[in-house]
Formats: C-alpha cells, structure tokens, sequence
C-alpha cells in the first residue's frame, strides 16, 4: 500500500510537463513520448526559437529550469532532445 501510494505521488503526466515546458517557451513544439509506461521515464523532443546562439548544455538548463524543481522529484527521468527553430 505505501508503495502504491509513492508511486501515485511521484508520477508526473507527460501533458504537465508539456505545460511547463511552453509557459516557458510558448513557441516550442514538443513531442513527449512515455518510454517505460510508468509515468516517471520520459523522453522529450523540444524545439525553439529560445535555444538559438545557446550550447546544448545551456538548451537543456533551460527545459530543466521550465519544470521548476519538478525533476528528481514527481519526474523521475527524463531524456532531452533540443533543436533551434
């Protein structure tokens, strides 16, 4: 039972994390795709204008800022793809 419990609490729906991602960045298109069909292994494709003159690792800092601490915690994992527009 308490791990059933933990399991609904830590679980993140790939539509929220698609919602904080374009608050962030309201002209991205972003493809989610739930790799394990848990609910906690994510893999994301986000592409736009944002990330243009940035480096990979700045790209990805800036998806990791949208979720707003969410990453480790009711996400579990998530794979980032990013691309300019």
């Amino acid at each position: 039972m308490v791990k059933r419990i933990y399991e609904i609490k830590m679980a993140m729906d790939l539509k929220e994390i698609e919602k904080y991602i374009k608050e962030a960045m309201p002209d991205a298109s972003i493809d989610i795709q739930d790799l394990a069909g848990d609910g906690n292994h994510y893999s994301a494709t986000i592409i736009s204008s944002d990330f243009s003159g940035k480096s990979k690792i700045e790209q990805h800092k800036m998806v990791y800022n949208s979720l707003k601490g969410k990453m480790g915690n009711e996400l579990h994992a998530l794979a980032i793809k990013t691309k300019e527009k």
